[in-house]
């Protein structure tokens, strides 16, 4: 996905096959939205799309999961050269409302510059009216509460917590199956394809943001699990000898950060996802080199 902030990182970091002479943004990884399809590369139900899976093979692929009419999840990786606008996603309540569609999300940092910062939540409780006192006067930067990061840091980022990325950083992406963002303030950009500012959602935004989240903190790792939500659950592997990923009956997503691995006879490298069924026979995670790491993605049985 083409965009203003975006750069060349998923190549090098990554190995992605990028056009040419674009400022290449979001990499969707897995995904089943309309105008987006992950497609299947390599098992007996080769060329599906993510989509047909979830809605023809459910039991098979997916196991025990709540009904929802898409995949519920969208993963993507995010190579931010230039900071990313201030904005917000909207909580359940606030989409229906708004017409939009709701949005938690976690962050990994798989790669950061020297400095690099998240800006995250507010430095202190504010009022919707001093914020909007703050936009008026072009000081609401001043509000937001920022985080030094580096690689292997994480946060996790519930509808409501007002944020940008900052520049300098790619990051794994793990989100509720939503493109739904209100933009406050982008830094003043032109869009360079249209000489023209982008779009802002100001009135949409402020009825989203959580004006009493303060300082908020990056995960603290718990063992090996990031994030324990309803909607997710992500864990860090470092993977020094062979494992399975998950019992049979439960489907799982391996994300390579580093090193490289082997399950069933599919190769992963840095950077690369692979989507284990609930029926997969060999579910055993293999590293091929010393140093291999992962993200293990699923989704719990029950909602929140």
């Amino acid at each position: 996905m083409e965009r203003i902030w975006g750069g060349r990182k998923l190549a090098a970091l990554f190995r992605k096959n990028l056009p040419p002479n674009k400022r290449i943004g979001e990499s969707w990884e897995i995904v089943d939205r309309p105008e987006a399809q992950s497609v299947v590369a390599n098992s007996p139900v080769k060329g599906a799309t993510l989509h047909e899976l979830w809605s023809q093979h459910r039991k098979e692929i997916f196991g025990d999961l709540p009904e929802a009419p898409r995949f519920p999840l969208l993963i993507k990786l995010l190579d931010a050269q230039e900071k990313l606008s201030l904005q917000v996603h909207p909580s359940e309540k606030i989409a229906t409302k708004l017409g939009g569609e709701p949005k938690t999300e976690c962050w990994y940092v798989a790669s950061a510059e020297p400095g690099a910062e998240l800006l995250v939540g507010f430095k202190k409780s504010i009022t919707r009216e001093k914020f909007e006192d703050s936009l008026r006067a072009g000081s609401a930067t001043d509000e937001v509460h920022t985080i030094k990061v580096k690689a292997e840091d994480a946060i996790f980022l519930p509808a409501g917590r007002f944020h940008a990325v900052g520049a300098g950083i790619v990051l794994v992406e793990i989100q509720q199956n939503s493109d739904t963002t209100y933009r406050v303030f982008d830094w003043n950009r032109v869009d360079r394809t249209t000489g023209k500012p982008r779009q802002l959602h100001v009135d949409q935004a402020l009825e989203c943001i959580d004006y009493d989240d303060v300082a908020p903190k990056l995960i603290e790792q718990s063992g090996e699990v990031l994030v324990q939500h309803g909607l997710f659950e992500i864990q860090k592997w470092n993977l020094d000898s062979p494992r399975e990923v998950t019992p049979r009956g439960q489907f799982a997503i391996a994300c390579c950060l580093t090193g490289s691995m082997r399950c069933a006879d599919v190769d992963l490298s840095a950077g690369e996802f692979f989507l284990v069924p609930a029926s997969l026979q060999d579910r055993q995670l293999k590293p091929r080199i010393n140093g291999t790491t992962l993200l293990r993605i699923t989704i719990p049985k029950t909602t929140p």
